[in-house]
């Protein structure tokens, strides 16, 4: 998962990130209304967490940026106000869910994995492919009934596979999606974290090399 962190007080930010990061989850930040705009026009997120008030554009017009674009990308709206017209306006303009400040970043990771997963209703809330299990919300896998024990990025890059359903992930994509904007295009990490991924999920492999176009999951008896 890929999220777009729009908040202008830096620590919070940094810190939400890096809290982010550990859940396996990739994240970008826009510290103003004109950043923000620019990363959505040429990324692709699969959350957007806007604070309402951010230099330039606020995050409200972010919003209603996202709701025209026809992006269907959720939205999550941080904000120092509790008071319920404050929250119903966000509601009006298109928010999908609200966090208060303060906050605890356990709850938001979880806000985020219940709107990930209403974003994509027809996906099970535990993904199941070629004999693997994965509980995004524990971070969990299992393969055939046997625990698998991955890294923070092994786990982001595994369920973009599972993700997919057997259709092949390039290596670009991978790089965008359990990443992030400060990823080197250039990086073998994506090959590296691939060899050993496909290692702890052991024999017969279950990651297969499309040679020149990517990855997917299946077997050998697929390829």
């Amino acid at each position: 998962m890929r999220v777009l962190i729009v908040e202008d007080e830096p620590y919070l930010a940094e810190a939400v990130r890096d809290g982010l990061r550990l859940e396996a989850i990739a994240a970008d930040i826009a510290g103003d209304g004109d950043t923000a705009l620019e990363l959505l026009s040429v990324n692709s997120y699969d959350l957007a967490v806007l604070d309402r008030d951010v230099p330039g554009p606020s995050g409200d017009d972010i919003a209603r940026w996202i709701v025209a674009s026809g992006s269907g990308i959720p939205i999550l709206m941080l904000t120092a106000a509790d008071r319920l017209d404050d929250k119903a306006t966000g509601f009006e303009i298109g928010a999908d869910d609200y966090l208060t400040k303060p906050f605890e970043l356990r709850e938001l990771v979880l806000r985020l994995r219940a709107l990930d997963r209403r974003r994509q209703r027809s996906r099970p809330p535990v993904l199941e492919v070629a004999g693997l299990r994965l509980d995004p919300f524990r971070r969990e896998v299992y393969r055939d009934d046997r625990y698998v024990a991955l890294t923070r990025k092994q786990f982001a890059v595994l369920e973009v596979l599972v993700d997919a359903e057997g259709g092949v992930v390039s290596a670009e994509e991978l790089l965008e999606r359990a990443w992030d904007e400060n990823a080197d295009p250039f990086t073998n990490a994506v090959r590296i974290t691939v060899s050993s991924l496909r290692k702890r999920l052991g024999e017969p492999w279950l990651i297969l090399t499309v040679p020149g176009v990517g990855y997917r999951i299946g077997t050998d008896a697929d390829a």
